[in-house]
């Protein structure tokens, strides 16, 4: 019996201990009020059949979308060896500028979308050392091109470097080297501006993007879906964040950190103009909108940027404004 106590004791001091710490790395206050901003991907605008000008000014104009993560991606930057096409970012960033709208300017071989490396045609047929050659040049052409444009706020350093669990048949294995280099590189042609680098918020450790950024974001999916499981949801709670991010700042300092990438799109596998309404529907709605933002409010993050206003654009020309309308309700706060 005294041993049974004794055993039960010695538990009850260990929990209270895990307790301690998870409460301690998990402090984080309230925040008064949640800045809110929004990722915009042309590329994709184009695959929906948009476009992508028209669609991106409605976000500005109708949304009253204040903060952006944009990216310049290689694929529509430099479409042949050698020969660029600034128009996309261009356009974009003057018409960020006009408004005063600040931008997180990702730039790199990974950067948002599927199949999460971009890499032109041209490049593809080359070996890695060839590519990172011409992805420094890239990068030289890309940064020195928009280091005077005041929208920019941040440099976003690839997308989810650290993430290896996807993608890998389109990505490879991370070279943590290059990484590090492309980073440096940055802050050589850019002295003025933080870099951020990114991780999964479900998948990552964070280790690496956090100790390697000025920054951090991390991507937060509540709904996922796979042929296998079909829809389910996230086994993290918000809490999780909190503590994840105590850790980092336990081992590397306090940073800067974002929600960068709140889902707020249906998870697909095909092609999204294929798939039924309902079936969209079904996987992301007006419920779970709601649902997905009250859960990203107990992280306590400060700063988060939505994901997927170029669906809710897409379904405002099928007749079906309510997506569009919550962005709307949310951004006019």
């Amino acid at each position: 019996m005294r041993r049974t106590l004794y055993i039960l004791g010695a538990l009850l001091v260990f929990l209270g201990v895990v307790a301690f710490v998870l409460l301690y790395l998990g402090r984080k206050a309230t925040p008064d009020h949640i800045i809110y901003g929004m990722s915009f991907n042309a590329p994709y605008a184009l695959e929906l059949g948009l476009d992508p000008q028209k669609a991106f000014v409605a976000m500005l104009d109708e949304l009253h979308v204040k903060h952006l993560r944009l990216a310049a991606h290689w694929t529509v930057v430099e479409p042949a060896q050698g020969v660029y096409d600034w128009s996309v970012s261009d356009f974009q960033l003057q018409e960020a500028e006009k408004r005063n709208v600040d931008v997180i300017f990702g730039v790199g071989r990974r950067l948002p979308r599927w199949p999460e490396c971009h890499v032109p045609p041209w490049a593809k047929q080359l070996s890695w050392d060839d590519q990172k050659k011409e992805i420094r040049q890239y990068l030289t052409e890309t940064v020195n091109r928009y280091k005077d444009n005041t929208s920019i706020t941040y440099w976003q350093v690839e997308n989810e470097p650290f993430l290896s669990v996807f993608a890998t048949d389109f990505c490879g294995p991370l070279d943590e080297d290059f990484l590090k280099e492309e980073i440096a590189l940055v802050h050589v042609l850019d002295p003025t501006r933080p870099v951020l680098v990114t991780d999964s918020g479900n998948l990552g450790t964070w280790r690496g993007a956090y100790s390697l950024g000025d920054a951090f974001g991390t991507s937060v999916y509540v709904y996922f879906w796979n042929p296998q499981l079909g829809q389910f949801r996230s086994a993290l709670p918000p809490f999780a964040y909190r503590v994840k991010e105590g850790v980092m700042r336990l081992l590397f300092g306090a940073k800067r950190t974002f929600l960068i990438e709140l889902s707020l799109e249906p998870w697909l596998v095909e092609p999204l103009e294929t798939v039924p309404l309902a079936t969209q529907f079904s996987r992301m709605d007006a419920k779970k909108f709601d649902e997905i933002i009250a859960y990203a409010k107990a992280t306590r993050y400060d700063t988060q940027y939505l994901w997927g206003v170029e669906w809710w654009y897409w379904l405002k020309l099928q007749g079906y404004p309510e997506m569009w309308e919550k962005g709307k309700t949310l951004f006019n706060q």
